[in-house]
C-alpha cells in the first residue's frame, strides 16, 4: 500500500477536514500517512505522524480576528470584511484583486520545504489542497505525484476555457449581481488568471526549466485523482476529464457534546447561527439573524460570534440566546432544528450529513455556488446577508422549520459516503495498474 503526506494550508476550515481524511487513509490501510500543516494544528493529527510546514503567509486558527497575523495580513482581513458590506460583486472583486497582487507566498521556500520533507519521508503520494497554489507548484516543479483535495465547491477544479476561478458559475435566487458588475468581475478574474499563470511560468523557468509550464495556473491539478469534499450532484458542471474525482459527501467524524452544552440544548428547539471563522466578524448580520429568530416562539438561538461577543452582549441577556466565541458545531448539529450559515463547504456538508436544513447567507468565494446547491437540493433557502431584515429571516426560518425531512434522500446518500469510503476508493484508484 502507498505512503502519503497530506499537506494543508494553515486554515482551520481546510486543516480540519484534511486531517480527518489523512486519518481515514491510515485506517483504510495506507502504509504510512503524515499530516503536514502549520505547527498550531498539530493536535488535529489524531494519532498519525505530524510534520510542521507552513505554505502560506496568512493563517486562521479558528477565529480570524484573533489569529496572530502580520500587519499586512490583518489589513487585508479588514479590507475584505469591509468589501463584503458592498455586496457579492464588491467582495469577489476585492478577493481577485488581492490574489493578483499577492500571487504566491514564498514559493522558493515552500519548494525547499517540500523537497526536504520528501527526502525525509519518501511518500508515494501527496494529497494537497487544490487552492494551495504554492505547494501545488512545488510538487509540479519537483515532479512528485500528488492527489488534489478540493475543500470548496467542485468548480474549484477549473476545467473549461470559459471558467475562471473567482467568477461563480451559478447564483442563488436571492443574490444576483447586475450585468455591469458581472462584466467588471469577468475582466478582473481574467487578469488574475493571466497573472498567476505568468508567475508559475517565471518560477518554473528559473527553478525547474525542464518541467512543462501549465497553460493556466488555476487549472493545474492532479493528473490522477481529486478528492472532493462535496456530494456528487447531477447538475455540477463538467470537471477535468483526465482525472478520477472521488466525492466524499462529507468529511466529518462523530463528536459528542459535553454535559454543559447538553444542558443548554436539552428539551429545546435550537437554531445554530455560525458564519465561519472569517465572517463571524459581521456582527451586524448576526444581530439581524438573532432578532429575526426571536420572532419565532420557543426557539433557542446559539450564536458563534468569534471575536464579536462583546458587540452582541445585549442580545445574550435574553434567556433564549446563547452567544459564545466558538461553539462545537459538529457536535451540536444532531441537536438543532436548523442552522444559519454563510455557505461554507464544511457547514453545508455537515448540515447534509446531520439532516439539518439551513438558511444560507453567502458573502464571497464559492459560497454563492454552494447556496445555489442548497436551494436546488431543498436543503436550504438563501437570503442576501446585506439586505435581509429580521422579518425576512423569520419568514425564511419559518419555512424551513415547517418542512419534515425535505432532503432525506440526499442526507442518506451523504451519510453512506464520507471520509472512510472515500479513502478506500482513493487507494483503489492509486493502486489500479490498468
Amino acid at each position: 500500500m502507498p505512503r502519503f503526506v497530506v499537506v494543508s494550508p494553515p486554515f482551520l476550515s481546510h486543516a480540519r477536514p484534511m486531517s480527518v481524511f489523512a486519518t481515514a487513509l491510515s485506517t483504510a490501510g495506507a502504509q504510512a500517512v503524515t499530516f503536514a500543516c502549520g505547527a498550531e494544528f498539530a493536535d488535529l493529527a489524531h494519532g498519525i505522524p505530524f510534520a510542521a510546514m507552513r505554505t502560506t503567509r496568512d493563517s486562521n486558527s479558528g477565529v480570524a480576528e484573533r489569529t496572530a497575523q502580520d500587519a499586512r495580513s490583518a489589513r487585508n482581513l479588514n479590507d475584505f470584511l469591509e468589501a463584503t458590506r458592498g455586496g457579492a460583486a464588491a467582495a469577489l472583486l476585492a478577493q481577485t484583486r488581492r490574489r493578483r497582487t499577492e500571487l504566491l507566498s514564498a514559493p522558493e521556500q515552500v519548494m525547499r520545504d517540500v523537497s526536504a520533507l520528501h527526502d525525509r519521508l519518501r511518500p508515494d503520494w501527496y494529497v494537497v489542497d487544490q487552492i494551495d497554489y504554492a505547494t501545488t507548484l512545488a510538487l509540479h516543479a519537483l515532479d512528485l505525484p500528488f492527489v488534489s483535495y478540493v475543500t470548496g465547491h467542485p468548480t474549484y477544479l477549473v476545467s473549461r476555457y470559459d471558467q475562471f476561478f473567482g467568477l461563480p458559475q451559478v447564483w442563488p435566487s436571492a443574490v444576483r449581481p447586475s450585468p455591469e458588475d458581472l462584466a467588471e468581475l469577468a475582466v478582473e478574474v481574467r487578469l488574475t488568471d493571466r497573472a498567476l499563470t505568468g508567475a508559475f511560468s517565471g518560477f518554473l523557468k528559473e527553478f525547474a526549466p525542464e518541467r512543462p509550464v501549465p497553460s493556466r495556473a488555476f487549472a493545474l491539478t492532479s493528473s490522477r485523482a481529486a478528492v472532493v469534499n462535496y456530494p456528487e450532484l447531477p447538475w455540477l458542471p463538467p470537471l477535468p476529464a483526465h482525472q478520477q474525482q472521488i466525492f466524499l459527501g462529507h468529511c466529518t467524524t462523530p463528536e459528542q457534546l459535553d454535559d454543559v452544552w447538553l444542558e443548554r440544548v436539552r428539551g429545546r428547539r435550537v437554531l445554530l447561527v455560525a458564519l465561519g471563522t472569517f465572517l463571524s466578524a459581521r456582527d451586524d448580520v448576526l444581530r439581524t439573524v438573532v432578532r429575526g429568530a426571536l420572532k419565532i416562539p420557543d426557539l433557542t438561538v446559539v450564536v458563534a460570534a468569534g471575536g464579536r461577543v462583546a458587540e452582541l452582549a445585549d442580545l445574550a441577556g435574553d434567556p433564549r440566546v446563547v452567544v459564545e466565541s466558538v461553539v462545537p458545531q459538529r457536535a451540536l448539529l444532531p441537536h438543532v432544528a436548523a442552522m444559519v450559515h454563510h455557505g461554507g463547504n464544511n457547514s453545508f456538508t455537515e448540515c447534509l450529513q446531520a439532516g439539518v436544513p439551513a438558511l444560507v447567507l453567502p458573502f464571497s468565494s464559492d459560497q454563492f455556488c454552494i447556496a445555489h446547491d442548497a436551494e436546488r437540493t431543498r436543503a436550504g433557502v438563501c437570503l442576501d446577508p446585506n439586505s435581509a431584515t429580521p422579518e425576512d429571516v423569520a419568514a425564511a426560518l419559518g419555512s424551513l422549520l415547517e418542512k419534515t425531512e425535505p432532503f432525506a434522500g440526499l442526507r442518506d446518500a451523504v451519510r453512506a459516503a464520507g471520509p472512510d469510503v472515500g479513502a478506500a476508493r482513493l487507494l483503489e484508484v492509486l493502486t489500479d495498474r490498468r
